[in-house]
């Protein structure tokens, strides 16, 4: 975001928060959660302001917003203020409610029940609480979206792994054809960023920008991909599993292998992080490091057995 146009969020955010107001009586800070070229998020007190990406599809979001204001969804979604977005610099704002996220120094607190749990009721929703026009969600957008980013990074010795195993992935899962399952509401982006706890209240989803309807796979894809390449433990991804199998989640079979279901999202997700890791190395001008280097070995195994040939790459 330009710097003459993050004042003027940092406004916008403290004149929500105080609508009667001419101006701050609280006396809080204004402070920016995150900058990024796809949303900018600040806070002022309890109330936070994102402007949305610049381009972002008017109607799209407001199917979303609606979604996420739905009392349906109240539990599950932390709900906007108020029903649309205002404008700024050509971007879309809205406002939302702070909540604390989860605590990233703290690992072993991470709230991996909690997170399933909820994606089990979101995936459990009802067509008929759904508004028209309520886009596909953007999993696989985002994941063509990091592979043009590696493209653009020029060459790079850790990219052909990445591109291969891309290249195995069937047209969907690139954002190349539409998903064969559009009849689940899906976050799109699912990871323990995405939580926060409003107050002392329970967790809740956040960040609709992917939200929409596809394959509910996708959102157990991260923690999944993270399983295979040996970087998320088997004890958390196995408490993750069971919880949102408890909770009826509706993206594997309740008893039998998940692996079927989940390959190839498993296998996008695993892409997408490798490719926005080369890119970010070599953007900062530094090697990539351990964790970064183990997904790209796991794109590399991903490439030489195509997922119809290996349900489960975690082997």
């Amino acid at each position: 975001m330009t710097a003459d146009v993050l004042p003027a969020l940092s406004a916008k955010v403290r004149a929500a928060a105080h609508p009667a107001a001419e101006a701050c009586v609280c006396g809080a800070d204004t402070s920016v959660l995150a900058d990024r070229p796809d949303g900018t998020v600040v806070r002022h007190g309890a109330t936070v302001a994102k402007a949305h990406a610049a381009g972002t599809d008017l109607a799209g979001l407001a199917a979303r917003l609606a979604v996420a204001a739905h009392p349906a969804l109240a539990g599950i979604l932390l709900p906007p203020h108020g029903p649309g977005a205002a404008e700024l610099d050509g971007r879309p704002v809205t406002f939302w409610s702070y909540g604390t996220p989860v605590d990233r120094e703290d690992p072993d607190a991470a709230p991996w029940e909690e997170a399933a749990a909820l994606l089990a009721r979101l995936h459990r929703t009802p067509d008929s609480v759904l508004p028209p026009g309520l886009p596909p969600m953007r999993g696989p957008a985002k994941a063509a979206r990091a592979v043009a980013r590696l493209r653009a990074a020029g060459p790079h010795p850790a990219a052909a792994p990445v591109l291969r195993a891309w290249a195995v992935l069937p047209a969907w899962a690139r954002d190349e054809a539409p998903m064969p399952d559009l009849g689940t509401l899906c976050h799109g982006d699912l990871h323990l960023g995405q939580l926060v706890r409003p107050g002392s209240g329970d967790w809740l989803l956040i960040d609709i920008d992917d939200l929409g309807r596809g394959d509910p796979a996708w959102d157990l894809a991260r923690p999944a991909a993270w399983f295979a390449c040996g970087l998320l433990p088997p004890d958390e991804w196995t408490r993750f599993l069971t919880a949102y199998r408890k909770a009826g989640g509706t993206a594997v079979p309740a008893d039998s292998d998940p692996w079927p279901a989940l390959d190839v999202p498993a296998r996008a997700l695993s892409v997408q992080t490798a490719a926005q890791a080369i890119a970010k190395s070599v953007a900062g001008g530094r090697p990539l490091d351990e964790v970064e280097t183990s997904v790209i070995d796991a794109c590399d195994r991903m490439a030489a057995h195509p997922p119809e040939l290996a349900p489960d790459f975690a082997t």
